[in-house]
């Protein structure tokens, strides 16, 4: 593609020769000749000089580059990106090695590969993309658009949106952790009667588990996007265009309000509600409400700044110490030769 092509398609402007030819798209330290970077951090800029690439992608016009200037370098970035990558894409059709049941409804230009299995009631909507061993549950409902990669399981009943993609052995629906203990200590389980909703734009990655309800739903709303190794618990309501990074533990019942980003390992409790635009540091232990907009970290998680004061101080700890016990002695021996009165008099 040429430059003038790539401005036209992200509506950048281009500054610099419109005919110059790009192969593809590359960081700045790996780019090389014919290839289209990006700057969107400024710190970043004295690397520019270094890199090989034909052109960039930045916040305004580069002396070193031919550039295409961008309100928002990284996000034209990942657009450029699918100008030059399109990930394969199996033919419409059912595949003789596929089962699809006879009350399932497919729509029109889905595509379904070997060993996939469709249930008994599925409604499967337009150009839906199942490849080999994906597994759709009795009476699932899922929108136009669905991509579910290989070993991914949408349980029964589960209601999935539109443009909603699951990568490899993601789990929708499956049953929640629910135990009651009788009055042998045994354990019995509880029936998880709900579902999982999945609205529209949820992208889910590998390995990670959204538990169906005890009663009612678990939600996950509107463009959020959850890394891999996530588990979302029975009854959680996952808000919209929430960021939860890798390895996230959410326990029964939490509800994250819009745009709250959870970094990797959090912990949160359960029973409990992070407010919109909240931000989490990773390993942190949430086990309360955290307000509208508030950064938290730590385990109990407090205030992020608060928090780095502490971890600043908590290597000093032991040397504090040993200085208090110190002066403890110091001053015991002053009052031992009643240099100073009594602590009980001071």
């Amino acid at each position: 593609m040429t430059l003038s092509e790539i401005a036209a398609a992200l509506g950048a402007e281009l500054r610099g020769p419109g005919e110059l030819e790009i192969a593809g798209v590359a960081p700045l330290e790996q780019a090389g000749p014919g290839h289209l970077t990006f700057l969107s951090n400024p710190k970043y800029a004295p690397k520019v000089k270094g890199t090989r690439a034909a052109a960039i992608i930045a916040a305004a016009p580069m002396d070193e580059l031919p550039t295409l200037v961008s309100p928002n370098p990284y996000l034209d970035f990942a657009r450029a990106l699918s100008l030059f990558y399109q990930a394969p894409r199996p033919a419409p059709g059912i595949h003789p090695l596929a089962f699809v049941a006879e009350t399932a409804q497919v729509g029109e230009g889905a595509a379904i590969g070997p060993f996939a299995y469709v249930g008994d009631g599925v409604q499967l909507g337009r150009r839906a993309v199942l490849h080999p061993h994906a597994v759709v549950y009795q009476g699932a409902r899922i929108g136009d658009d669905f991509l579910a990669h290989s070993h991914a399981v949408v349980r029964e009943f589960c209601v999935v949106g539109d443009r909603v993609t699951l990568q490899n052995n993601v789990v929708i629906g499956g049953d929640g952790f629910g135990f009651a203990k009788d009055a042998s200590g045994h354990h019995q389980k509880i029936v998880q009667s709900g579902v999982t909703v999945l609205e529209d734009d949820v992208e889910v990655q590998s390995l990670t588990s959204i538990d169906r309800a005890t009663m009612g739903e678990s939600r996950v709303k509107r463009g959020a996007k959850i890394d891999s190794l996530v588990q979302v618990g029975h009854n959680c309501v996952v808000g919209e265009d929430n960021i939860i990074c890798a390895q996230v533990g959410l326990a029964g019942s939490t509800i994250l309000g819009k745009s709250v980003l959870l970094a990797g390992q959090v912990g949160v409790s359960g029973h409990l509600t992070i407010h919109d635009n909240a931000v989490v540091y990773a390993q942190s232990g949430v086990g309360h409400d955290v307000e509208p907009g508030r950064i938290i970290s730590g385990s109990p998680a407090f205030d992020y700044r608060e928090w780095r004061r502490s971890a600043m101080a908590f290597p000093k700890l032991g040397e504090m110490v040993r200085l208090v016990r110190q002066l403890e002695g110091r001053i015991a021996q002053l009052e031992a030769h009643a240099v100073l009165p009594p602590k009980d008099d001071l």
